[in-house]
Formats: structure tokens, sequence, C-alpha cells
């Protein structure tokens, strides 16, 4: 089969591998339809996840039809239509039973979906503890509306739990890329009264106001972002911080535009290590919430997809398949073409956006 690999530090490769195989009574082999590239994946390509193992297969978003199941197995089925999880957990473990799934003490838990296990950009792809880590699909949602609930939807809506957002809040949101496109999709939920869209990326923020994620939106290139921000909040400062870009100065951006007592929510993944200057931030009694998501809400986050309360359609702004993957790595990658996120389909009998 043809599946994504990352070679070594700077380099990937589009291979032939074997197809895998069952290993575990609780495994599912799911037949891959769509996948797509992460901003993570790029990371481990610089070499910034010491975790990440060479050889392995990239890919940990994607959605696809089980095609075995282990005996253990209980809750699918071949044939069933499904997301996948971005992190594999037991469920019953310390951390797993308390939520923390991103933790799980199994060795193959946590993120190990093309991490340090294959994971989806390939043909086929082998799910530990199946039960956990699948999500199925209704039938009136399509491929590309499932694409991002393990992931993408699974971070913000995370994140947007994690910031203690109450009705009528101000919400900031550092990053208009997908990460933090989501964060927003999410955080509506809450019914703020303002979110605020953060980002040199005119074309994202446009996306961001066109589409009713956020209703202000502030270029630091173009505008004193803190200043803006204490405008709108009677000089107070957000309520809560979403940091979902990862920049140079986007950290100091958190907690700088914070109002006393807030949340600050750091989502993003850093290549570099980052300060804390605590003498300038004396007295603002921030509370800082970061890591990586907890992806076991799943099931809730499809029920919002179905009810259309939850639409990542304004994500995708590419399409190709497997075949031209590398292609499209390069864009992503170099940010070219104004993309935020491509819907890669995989197989000749792809069941993209098929609705049975």
């Amino acid at each position: 089969m043809k599946a994504v690999v990352f070679k070594g530090v700077g380099e990937i490769g589009l291979e032939e591998r074997p197809m895998p195989a069952l290993q575990e009574p609780g495994d599912a082999l799911v037949r891959v339809t769509l996948t797509t590239i992460c901003s993570s994946d790029i990371h481990i390509k610089h070499g910034a996840v010491p975790g990440a193992v060479p050889g392995v297969i990239l890919g940990h978003e994607f959605v696809g039809v089980v095609d075995q199941v282990g005996a253990g197995v209980r809750r699918f089925r071949p044939g069933d239509r499904v997301a996948v999880n971005v992190e594999t957990f037991c469920g019953e473990c310390f951390f797993c039973r308390r939520g923390y799934v991103n933790n799980c003490a199994d060795p193959q838990g946590g993120w190990s979906l093309g991490c340090r296990i294959d994971g989806g950009q390939a043909e086929y792809v082998r799910i530990p503890y199946a039960d956990n880590g699948l999500t199925a699909i209704p039938d009136s949602v399509t491929d590309e509306a499932a694409l991002f609930t393990g992931d993408l939807l699974s971070t913000g809506y995370w994140g947007a739990g994690l910031g203690e957002i109450r009705r009528g809040d101000t919400v900031a949101v550092i990053g208009a890329g997908p990460t933090g496109l989501c964060a927003m999709m999410c955080a509506k939920l809450y019914e703020p009264a303002h979110i605020v869209a953060v980002d040199v990326d005119p074309g994202r923020l446009l996306l961001a106001r066109e589409n009713g994620l956020a209703d202000v939106v502030l270029n630091p290139s173009e505008s004193d972002v803190k200043s803006e921000i204490l405008a709108l909040t009677g000089g107070r400062g957000a309520d809560c911080v979403m940091e979902a870009a990862g920049g140079e100065r986007t950290f100091e951006m958190a907690w700088q535009i914070a109002r006393p007592n807030a949340v600050v929510c750091v989502i993003a993944m850093y290549e570099e290590d980052q300060s804390l200057p605590l003498p300038q931030m004396y007295g603002k009694n921030l509370v800082f919430k970061t890591g990586g998501v907890d992806g076991c809400r799943c099931g809730e986050i499809m029920e919002l997809i179905a009810e259309g309360r939850l639409d990542t359609g304004c994500l995708i702004t590419h399409r190709t398949d497997l075949d031209h993957i590398l292609e499209a790595y390069r864009v992503f990658e170099e940010k070219r073409d104004n993309v935020v996120k491509y819907a890669v389909s995989v197989g000749r009998h792809s069941d993209q956006n098929r609705r049975p």
C-alpha cells in the first residue's frame, strides 16, 4: 500500500509499505478514505517532536471505513464509517479514568498515531483500543464534515473548555490558522460577547470574519493588539486567551492581553522554549493551562457536527489525492496559495463526501 513516511529530520517520502494487520483483540483495521496534513506533521519533519520515530507512517487526522476488527472490539464492525481520535488510550489507567487521555499510561497511549506508531496518511491503518479511538460517523455527515473531529475540533473543543468561558465574556484567540479557527468555533458554543481573532495573515482574518467565527479581527502589524482589546473591554483585557499560534512573540502577547485573573490557554505546539516573566506579571493572578489535547469527547463533537452547530467546511481550501500529497506538503508548509487545510482522498474508491 502507499504511505507517507517520516524518513528522518527534514525528509518525508511516499513509499510502498506492507498492509498492516491486527495485533491485539482490541485492534481495528481501517481503510482510510480521507486524510489531511497537520502542522504537527510539519513539526515532526523539522525534528521538533522528540518522540517521533523515523520510519513511522505519518498522519493522525483522518476518516475511513472499518475493514477488520479484533475479537475484543464491541462497538464497531466491518463497514462502519468512522473518524479516528488523534490519541490512543486504554480507558482504564489513572489518567484515562480522569479524562486525561493524552497522558494514557499504556505504552501505545497518548499521541501515538503518526508519531510513534503508523498513522493514517496511508491506505490502511491499525487502530489500537478501537472502541475508544473510533467515532461512528452518522449517515447524514460527510467524510469532509467529519475529517477534523479527532484532532482539530477536539483541540478547539478542549481549549474552549479549559478557558472557563462564560456567557458575555471576551475571548481572544491568537492565531487564525486551522487550530485557532476551530478554537473560535468551539468558543462560540459558550455564547461570549466577543471573539477576537489575532493574526498577521489578512486572508485568514478575513476567513474568520466572513464565516462568523470572530466579530473582531486584529492584525499586530497594523494595530496595537493590547490597546485594542483594552478599549473593547473597558480597560480590563480578555477574559480568556487561547494561544494557538506558537510564534516568536505570541506567548508574550497572550499574557499581556489577558485581564487580571483570566485564564490563558496555550494550545499551540512550540518549537522553541518560552520564558515566563513572573516579575512582569506579578499581581495579574493569571491561570495558565497548557499541553496536548485530551481527545476523548469526539462523540459530543460528532453530535454537534450532525446538528450543524460545528461546521469546518470553510477550513478546506485545497483538495488532492494520496499520489500528490508531497506537493500538498510543500504548499501547506510554505503557506502558499492561501492554504488552510487539505482534504486528501485515499484509494480508488474513496468515500469522500459519500452519504450511504
